[in-house]
């Protein structure tokens, strides 16, 4: 399921982009470096998945540590996303790919030596900031090097290239932790990207170097505020129901939001004294824009849930091994691959109303598996889920990606470089804060589960968090109706142009 976390680019490049020493022709073999970047980050997103159980059992970590693994990564790279496309305009894309990748294979081998699940998570917060100084480049460098239908066959096998990379992230992650290669178990799922690292850093050289004709600035300010604000936020979320909500979290969830407000007081002073804010805060003014963004938060935050919850379930519940794990999660990622592929002619046959039935679609199908599993109790059989889950795949491949190219037609072309840089931060925030609330409502049924059987347990705990992602994507269904509904009115009333 590659769209589903891979952000839109944060940084626009344009024509006028500086290029340094600009080829003749496109770089094709550059595009390889590239795209074996866009892999491992991917990779990583969806790895975890299978080697959660594994981790959970060698480093004795509690299930909001074992959020916050997941979650970690995934916040981190969203805040850090808009200043990493900042960032790679302003020193050099190849510069900042080069520091990035190295980043991220030196927080690859912590993740992979971690003694504990404290040292793990620090671990993958380095990893998720890496990554969003690493990832903006990818998408900027096809870009600045590739036009027309070049572009379009480099944008086409990047997409192909992330679709790989969460089904490999799957499959290959189950048999990396099942192999237990040289007794290292899950740790091998991290130490795997520091050749990977070394060799993309080696042929750096053939990615050309660019960077925007005017240096933008950068607000860290702005990145701290947003930081500590929502990571006042999840901490307590994910680890306030182990800890029976002591006063000192309802302390930081408060102050989380005192910051946030901070955060938006910060942005409007910067813009009207003529700096560059991370966000322009008249983008969530527009309504259109809003209902957008509430849409990617609520739609991205059923994903890193749903494979949390799906892998606890078949491992520590059913009793499954990673490699089997992950062959019964491949099946959502091949209908996620295969249904994003014709999403854009479907969009572009039916219109807006073709994302409002996928919706529907998508929600219905995960009340259908969460009913498969409450009916089938400790009995039952894991192959059985399947079919669902690969409408599941399914749906959320005809969604989101035709998701984001609807949000961003709702501004217009002078801010859509900010626009997307909001929204590729929507679906890092969305996908670590669904981690926590369902986490949290999967860990609370758990443990007030009774009975000896854990099978049993372990599908209740599945159906009660589920049940939270059934709903918001209900909610995302009504809101996407609307928005289609609204945008097929904007282009009636829109004059056909001359």
């Amino acid at each position: 399921m590659p769209d589903c976390r891979a952000p839109a680019s944060s940084s626009v490049a344009t024509a006028a982009d500086v290029a340094v020493a600009a080829p003749a022709r496109p770089p094709w073999l550059g595009l390889a470096v590239l795209l074996l970047a866009g892999f491992v980050t991917i990779f990583d997103l969806f790895v975890v998945n299978v080697a959660i159980p594994s981790m959970q059992a060698t480093l004795e970590a509690s299930l909001s540590q074992v959020g916050l693994v997941v979650a970690g990564y995934e916040l981190a790279f969203g805040v850090l996303l808009i200043a990493g496309g900042r960032l790679g305009d302003r020193h050099g894309r190849r510069r900042l790919f080069v520091v990035g990748m190295a980043g991220f294979a030196l927080a690859s081998a912590l993740c992979g030596l971690a003694p504990d699940a404290g040292a793990l998570i620090a671990a993958r917060v380095l990893q998720g900031l890496a990554a969003a100084l690493l990832f903006p480049q990818v998408y900027a460098s096809i870009r600045v090097h590739f036009e027309g239908a070049a572009a379009r066959r480099a944008f086409g096998l990047l997409g192909m290239t992330l679709g790989l990379a969460a089904i490999a992230g799957q499959v290959l992650g189950g048999w990396l932790v099942h192999a237990d290669i040289g007794g290292l178990g899950w740790r091998t799922i991290f130490l795997i990207n520091v050749p990977i690292g070394v060799l993309a850093i080696a042929m750096a050289r053939l990615v050309p170097e660019s960077r925007a004709p005017e240096r933008p600035t950068l607000d860290w300010g702005g990145v701290a505020l947003v930081s500590a604000g929502l990571g006042l936020w999840l901490v307590p979320l994910l680890e306030g129901p182990a800890h029976g909500w002591p006063a000192w979290m309802l302390v930081a969830l408060v102050a989380g939001t005192g910051l946030l407000a901070m955060f938006a007081r910060h942005q409007i002073r910067r813009r009207l004294c003529g700096e560059d804010p991370l966000v322009d805060m008249r983008l969530l003014c527009d309504r259109q824009f809003a209902i957008g963004g509430l849409l990617v938060l609520l739609v991205y935050s059923t994903s890193s849930s749903f494979f949390l919850c799906f892998a606890l379930l078949v491992q520590s519940g059913l009793g499954l091994d990673p490699m089997t794990a992950g062959l019964l999660f491949a099946p959502c990622s091949v209908g996620f691959v295969l249904a994003s592929l014709s999403a854009p002619r479907l969009v572009a046959r039916f219109g807006p109303v073709a994302l409002a039935v996928a919706a529907v679609v998508y929600a219905a199908s995960l009340a259908w598996l969460v009913g498969q599993v409450h009916s089938a109790g400790g009995a039952l059989s894991p192959a059985h889920l399947v079919p669902t889950l690969v409408v599941v795949g399914a749906a959320q491949g005809l969604i989101m990606t035709p998701l984001l190219n609807l949000v961003l037609g709702t501004v217009d072309a002078a801010r859509a470089g900010m626009a997307s840089g909001v929204i590729s931060t929507l679906q890092q925030v969305g996908a670590a804060f669904g981690v926590a609330i369902v986490g949290m409502v999967f860990g609370a049924a758990l443990s007030g589960a009774v009975g000896d059987d854990l099978r049993a347990r372990y599908a209740d705990a599945f159906v009660a968090g589920m049940a939270c992602n059934v709903v918001a994507a209900f909610v995302a269904a009504l809101l996407l109706r609307r928005l289609a509904r609204s945008s097929g009115q904007g282009r009636e009333t829109e004059p056909p142009a001359s």
